[in-house]
């Protein structure tokens, strides 16, 4: 994620200095950055449920008692399963489409499959990373659907006289 995200900030001021100091530019950068950012977010929403960055409004599901809680974020994971699901079969139905096709993206000289084929395996990690965070859920080693808590790491760290804030670098 670090590499594609260090990809598409060099290629966007490269192309901006090349259009606006010499008039000039990349046809296909655009595009290009394009599906970094569709790869990052693929790869990063699965990285995310991974290790609890997602937010979520559980300001009602944190007054329930615990099996409460658990039996929320069962029925949570057990929705967002589904969705991963759909996609996934969305995702590689379009693939297969593109695949069968045998076309190449608009400015980059790659066959589309490629480039989207992201969809399909970004969605089947994040279905793998649910299936373990329903199975810890059901174990009793999660008490429900890991979400970030923004609200606790800042009183966390105003209380350790940590001056990093929310800014994620008291994780």
């Amino acid at each position: 994620m670090i590499l594609l995200l260090v990809a598409m900030t060099l290629l966007t001021f490269t192309q901006v200095v090349l259009r606006y100091v010499f008039n000039s530019g990349w046809g296909w950068a655009l595009e290009a950055t394009t599906y970094m950012f569709g790869w990052l977010v693929m790869i990063g929403i699965s990285y995310g449920i991974k290790v609890g960055f997602h937010i979520g409004v559980d300001a009602l599901v944190k007054l329930l008692p615990r099996p409460g809680q658990r039996a929320v974020g069962l029925v949570a994971a057990l929705l967002c399963l589904a969705y991963a699901a759909i996609l996934f079969i969305g995702g590689y139905q379009y693939f297969d489409t593109m695949l069968m096709l045998g076309v190449e993206a608009e400015d980059i000289p790659l066959p589309r499959w490629l480039l989207v084929s992201i969809v399909p395996i970004g969605f089947g990690l994040l279905g793998f990373r649910l299936v373990q965070m329903t199975w810890r859920i059901l174990t009793g080693r999660l008490g429900g659907f890991n979400l970030g808590d923004e609200a606790a790491e800042v009183l966390r760290a105003n209380l350790t006289g940590s001056s990093s804030g929310s800014d994620g670098a008291a994780r």
